[in-house]
């Protein structure tokens, strides 16, 4: 296979996956191991083609992301409030990646820890989807400051790859009170500052690792990356409406009872 069919097919799986509640991180490293595509370069490959899922959401809710910098008077969500908000929920993830980075990216970029994951964030999903709702928040304008830095801690879950980060702050923002729709959109948004601190920071620590004839791969990884997330965050807004997360933890399961089962040790 060559590495520009691989970079085709993790460009895809990383923009289906990346804001779902299923884990990219974990399928980029499921996939990569099949694929022979593992190392240290291979790591930050993966982070560095996320880009391409962040600008889709760029794109997706531009709106939202231009009312930061010219505020609405009618939108809370806007101007320096919102983006208070979006550092709120940036700020644990943040600090403690930047602390465990090393430590993560050693022990827990493996096939089994990411089946772990996998069934942990499985069994949380079904236990926050059983509790009886309490939504007291529905639209964006109506985040507050503790709800915002409280989904940043869940965040944190996300930290494990196989966990993933959709997941953990759409099942934070509902425990916390938001309703799944809108905690699902938050996901979306509130992962852009994140993920491209974390792009650019593990691009400018793994620039040694990458050549100019890599760019071309990079590329393909990236812009595959964005025409899929653009098709997958559009299907999930509609799909999250109309279901619970229910169907996305069967899948996690059954995801990571073949790894365990069938994965070579």
């Amino acid at each position: 296979m060559t590495e520009s069919v691989a970079a085709t097919i993790l460009g895809l799986v990383e923009g289906l996956t990346e804001f779902l509640p299923v884990s990219s991180t974990g399928h980029l490293i499921l996939v990569g191991h099949l694929l022979g595509f593992t190392g240290e370069m291979a790591d930050s490959f993966d982070v560095i083609i996320q880009l391409g899922a962040i600008l889709a959401v760029v794109v997706l809710y531009w709106k939202r992301f231009w009312w930061l910098v010219s505020p609405k008077p009618l939108h809370a969500f806007s101007g320096i409030r919102g983006l208070w908000l979006l550092f709120l929920t940036s700020l644990p993830a943040g600090l403690v990646g930047l602390a465990l980075r090393k430590t993560i990216k050693a022990h827990l970029f493996g096939p089994i820890t990411v089946a772990m994951a996998l069934a942990v964030g499985a069994l949380m999903i079904f236990w926050v989807e059983r509790r009886k709702s309490r939504d007291r928040f529905y639209a964006l304008d109506e985040m507050t400051p503790g709800l915002a830095l409280g989904i940043g801690c869940f965040q944190c879950l996300s930290l494990w790859p196989g966990f993933s980060r959709s997941a953990a702050t759409i099942m934070g923002g509902m425990l916390l009170g938001a309703k799944r729709s809108l905690a699902a959109e938050y996901s979306f948004i509130s992962a852009v500052p994140l993920m491209f601190a974390a792009t650019l920071y593990d691009f400018y620590k793994s620039r040694d690792l990458f050549s100019a004839d890599d760019m071309g791969i990079l590329a393909i990884g990236f812009v595959v990356s964005f025409v899929s997330a653009l098709v997958a965050v559009k299907a999930f807004i509609v799909l999250v409406k109309r279901v619970s997360l229910r169907p996305f933890a069967w899948y996690r399961l059954a995801l990571a009872a073949a790894v365990f089962l069938f994965w070579p040790r």
